[in-house]
């Protein structure tokens, strides 16, 4: 059998029961982590923990909307009864929100965006602290390209606002947390083949500001296609694991160069 770089670890998954979370938490079953996934549709958990448990894993899943502080805060209450002390928790959760001009953008649907993913992701870390700092962990944020490198997604004003506020969010909080040895990283996707579209909502009025871009051919220059949920998962394993131990407070991109292009 080969070496299981995270046995005997429990790792939090947000949005493990599709795409990048999915991968990643079946990567954490397979190495050897009891895995909780705290999704709002548990449905679609359920068939990824089965995928975990046929690989002779362990996985929970919980029931959790991140844009609910509350529900974030009893999942892990939740986990304490049977676990009080986590290894790893990967705050991928998100949407991509409205897409719309800033102009006729409404409040609400700015709200929405920000909500899910800013404030989801700072209180997925928040109520972590006191199930990590015993003995340390590492903290994995799902940021993007969007908002780092490329600003060139006309209309995702809300979702490039929070995809920047999480990288910072993960800078700030490597730095406050380090002297409980807690690890804080934040991973930059690109164009990966997920079903994250489904939460996207262009606004009919979106063609007024959009800007022509022609892209270079090849944009995706390291494998001319979108990437798989399953690199993204193996960077993430990585960080997870002691393997990453000196690594903390950085962002790191996993887009095959797209964003060298598109910035």
């Amino acid at each position: 059998m080969a070496e299981q770089r995270l046995a005997g670890k429990i790792a939090v998954v947000t949005g493990g029961g599709s795409g990048i979370g999915e991968a990643a938490a079946i990567r954490f079953g397979q190495h050897g982590a009891k895995v909780y996934m705290l999704d709002r549709t548990p449905e679609h958990a359920e068939k990824t923990k089965r995928r975990i448990e046929e690989a002779g894993g362990e996985a929970i899943v919980l029931e959790c909307d991140i844009s609910k502080p509350e529900n974030i805060k009893q999942a892990y209450q939740q986990i304490a009864e049977n676990d009080p002390q986590i290894d790893i928790v990967f705050a991928n959760a998100g949407i991509n929100g409205t897409k719309a001009p800033i102009e006729t953008m409404e409040i609400d649907e700015w709200d929405q965006t920000i909500n899910t993913n800013l404030r989801g992701t700072f209180a997925t870390v928040k109520y972590a602290i006191p199930l990590l700092k015993d003995k340390g962990g590492s903290v994995i944020v799902t940021s993007s390209i969007n908002g780092n490198r490329v600003f060139s997604g006309i209309g995702f004003s809300a979702y490039s606002s929070t995809k920047a506020g999480q990288v910072a969010f993960a800078k700030m909080a490597a730095l406050e947390l380090a002297r409980y040895k807690i690890r804080v990283n934040a991973i930059c996707p690109g164009a990966i083949d997920t079903n994250i579209g489904d939460n996207t909502y262009p606004s009919d009025d979106l063609k007024k500001v959009d800007i022509p871009v022609e892209f270079p051919e090849g944009n995706h220059p390291l494998e001319q296609k979108p990437g798989d949920p399953k690199q993204v998962a193996n960077l993430v394993l990585f960080l997870a694991s002691d393997e990453s131990s000196h690594v903390t407070g950085t962002e790191i991109y996993v887009d095959g160069a797209e964003s060298l292009l598109r910035g």
